[in-house]
Parts: structure tokens; C-alpha cells; sequence
């Protein structure tokens, strides 16, 4: 009986998230960050993690206002949306519908870290996906427990049991389309930890967050400390380490936004009225989606879609489709593709199959 109550979970889960990911809006060819949206972990009879005195809801909250007001300050062209700006209850889906209700392009979820070992500390980032080390599930485990605190959760979250290791075998199933921007920012996040406010940086992870997987653009979780710590925690409930802790974040933050627009600026500058030379050497295409794990090209998730190919590049496999020499009939594929996947972008192929860089790329076929 409860084999199949996690086989019907798997379908549902997985039938929901290709209906997010085909929703989320188009957006224009030269993109900017216009709405982010900050999430203070837990909150109201949930306290989260605990410290000696400190308890995260109260934390993950200075934090996450800390961060918002920096952006305002310093970014006033984005829009801060919080999920809660006071010591209120919010369920985990209800989160990720802020984000999703909102358009935003970027959602930044802050949480406290606890461990039994009283000695572990410093910070870590995770995306949404499947856990890579039985610490990461446990990670996970903790911050999906607060659905334990909703009236109805297993329905709403199609019998999902945050405590049961056979529930997280769906994250081997969903493809996170923003998985690469999502790694992008978090790895943005710890090297300001590591080098600006000189925190132990535990690294970029993935693991099964429930308020990440229905979120529709890229999203990541910040385990900003161990209040289980007494050290770290004196730090973390300090006025000075929020706010080193907070304008980190917001300094990956701006230099995620100036990257990601960087590379759109590159694209949409290209002046199209200028004849692009044609050559079999070089071949360009759309990619839409990349994953740690391999994905069928017979899967729903490519329905419609011509010219599937997989590339394995390390530990990710990325997914292209369309394929042309002509620049000029790439893009305009794009915009079509941007429909369904607002963040695709145009990669160029060699003959030989490498990936290469795409100003490489237009520079070959001007020659």
C-alpha cells in the first residue's frame, strides 16, 4: 500500500512540475532582473533550527531584511518582494506561489544550519536537486519537516513524507530547467562568504527542498550558519554578522544580475540587419534545460521539440533543440522557444560536437 502511495506521489509530482515549467512567461530578447523575491525560512510556530538563545525563524528573518534593504538601497530598478516580513507562519508552497504570482527572476530563500555535532560550522548554498550525500538529505530533511506544520499537508504536497528517504527518489525525477543559474548564483553566494566576510564556505550543494521544486526560475537555499554553534551563533545573532552575512548575499546578487545581463546585452546588440556568413563548421542551437541526471529525448518534457541533443559536460547533462548555420534563424527560434522557456539561450557546436564559445563562434562564420 505505501509502495503505490509513493508511485501515484512520483506521477503527480512530476505532472505538476512540467505544467510550472511550461507556464512561466516570455520574456524580452534583452532580459534584465526586475523582481527578486526573499524568503525568510520558517516563521510563527515554526522556529526552525536552535541555537543556545537564538532561534532561526528570528535569524533567517533579520537576515533576510537586511538583504532586501540593501538592494532597494543600492538596486533601486529591482523590486524586493518578501514571503513574510514578520514572525508569521507561512506554508512552503505558499512561498514558492509568491515567487510564481509575481514573474520574479531570482528567489532567495535564507535558513539557519543545525547539527548533533556542536562543532560543525559555516555556510553552505543548495539548488534544487537530487541529494549527492546522505549530510545533504539530512539537510534537506530538517527544513522540509516544517510542512509538518500545515493542517492539510499531505495533500498538498501529494503524500509527500519529509521524513521517509523513499519520498526524495522524485528529485532523481525532475528536471530543474534553472538548475545552471541556480548553481551560477549559488556559487556567486559562497565565494562572497569565503573571501568577503571571511566565513568557512561548505561549498555548493543539491538536495530535495520542497519550497524550491515549484518555484519557475532560479532559486536557491542559503544555510547562512550553525546556531547549533556557540561560536557561529554569537556571530550570526550579532548586529555586525547579519550584516556581513546579508550584504554578501546582496553583493552576489548584483554580480549575478550584471553577468546574466551581461550576456543577454551580448546577444540582443547583435546587429541584425548585418548579413551572417553560412558554414557546416559551425552549428547553432537553443538550449533549454540542463540536469545532473539524463533525460529521455522521448520524455513529455520535449514534446513538440525538433532536434533534441544531449551534451554531458563533467556531472550535467545540458539539452539543446533547433539546429541551423544561420545565426540570424537561431534567434528567431529562440524568441518562439521563450514561450515555454524564458531562460533558453543560443549555444554554438563545432564540427568535431565541442561546445565552444559563441563570440568564437560569430567571429568563425565572419571570416
Amino acid at each position: 500500500m505505501q509502495k503505490r502511495y509513493h508511485k501515484q506521489f512520483l506521477i503527480l509530482l512530476i505532472l505538476n512540475y512540467c505544467l510550472f515549467s511550461a507556464g512561466y512567461g516570455q520574456i524580452n530578447e534583452q532580459y534584465s532582473i526586475k523582481t527578486v523575491v526573499i524568503d525568510a525560512g520558517h516563521g510563527g510556530r515554526d522556529q526552525g533550527t536552535s541555537g543556545k538563545k537564538a532561534k532561526e525563524k528570528d535569524i533567517a528573518l533579520a537576515i533576510a531584511l537586511k538583504l532586501g534593504t540593501y538592494i532597494e538601497e543600492y538596486l533601486p530598478e529591482v523590486k524586493v518582494i518578501y514571503t513574510r516580513t514578520t514572525d508569521v507562519f507561512i506554508p512552503l508552497n505558499e512561498r514558492a506561489d509568491i515567487a510564481n504570482r509575481n514573474n520574479a527572476d531570482l528567489f532567495i530563500s535564507v535558513h539557519l544550519n543545525g547539527n548533533k555535532d556542536t562543532r560543525a560550522y559555516g555556510t553552505e548554498t543548495y539548488a534544487m536537486g537530487l541529494h549527492k550525500t546522505k549530510g545533504n538529505l539530512e539537510v534537506a530533511k530538517i527544513e522540509n519537516s516544517a510542512i509538518l506544520f500545515e493542517e492539510d499537508y499531505s495533500t498538498n504536497y501529494e503524500g509527500f513524507d519529509p521524513q521517509s528517504a523513499e519520498s526524495y527518489i522524485i528529485f532523481s525525477f525532475l528536471q530543474n530547467t534553472f538548475l545552471e543559474q541556480s548553481l551560477n548564483y549559488a556559487s556567486f553566494i559562497e565565494n562572497e562568504f569565503e573571501t568577503r566576510a571571511l566565513r568557512k564556505s561548505r561549498g555548493v550543494k543539491q538536495a530535495g527542498f520542497l519550497v524550491l521544486w515549484k518555484t519557475t526560475m532560479p532559486s536557491v537555499l542559503i544555510e547562512a550558519g550553525f546556531l547549533t554553534n556557540p561560536r557561529e551563533e554569537r556571530y550570526l545573532t550579532s548586529k555586525d554578522g547579519q550584516e556581513y552575512i546579508a550584504s554578501a548575499i546582496y553583493r552576489a546578487f548584483k554580480n549575478y544580475k550584471v553577468a546574466i545581463e551581461e550576456k543577454s546585452k551580448f546577444v540582443a546588440k547583435i546587429d541584425s540587419s548585418r548579413i551572417i556568413s553560412q558554414t557546416d563548421s559551425i552549428r547553432f542551437k537553443v538550449q533549454i534545460a540542463s540536469s545532473g541526471n539524463s533525460i529521455s529525448k522521448k520524455s513529455e518534457f520535449f514534446k513538440g521539440f525538433e532536434n533534441i541533443e544531449e551534451f554531458k559536460i563533467n556531472n550535467n547533462f545540458k539539452y539543446t533543440v533547433g539546429s541551423s548555420s544561420d545565426f540570424e534563424k537561431i534567434v528567431a527560434y529562440k524568441k518562439i522557444i521563450e514561450e515555454n522557456f524564458p531562460d533558453a539561450f543560443i549555444i554554438a557546436v563545432d564540427k568535431s560536437g565541442k561546445i565552444i564559445p559563441l563570440s568564437e563562434a560569430l567571429k568563425l562564420i565572419n571570416n
